[in-house]
């Protein structure tokens, strides 16, 4: 299954990381120095979980960000899921 949040959409995304090197101005060098950036990923913070919907009588299983679940326990699960299409 793809790293995607059921709710918000969140997603991979890309960046970089960047190297440095050199001896600090602090410590009597030059300055640290910008070498390369990397490339890397930024993973969303997903879980997969089972929410109960009290007005269907049943479990639904979605993958998503905590800051999704934070949304379902402010909004309620079952206006929360219907917004986004889940039922």
């Amino acid at each position: 299954m793809a790293k995607v949040c059921s709710i918000t959409g969140a997603r991979v995304t890309r960046g970089h990381r960047i190297h440095h090197r050199g001896l600090a101005k602090k410590k009597g060098g030059i300055g640290l120095q910008l070498t390369k950036q990397v490339k890397r990923t930024f993973s969303p913070n997903l879980r997969v979980k089972r929410i109960w919907v009290p007005e269907l009588g049943r479990f639904v299983r979605v993958k998503l960000t905590a800051r999704a679940l934070k949304t379902v326990s402010k909004n309620g699960a079952y206006k929360t899921l219907k917004k986004a299409g889940l039922i």
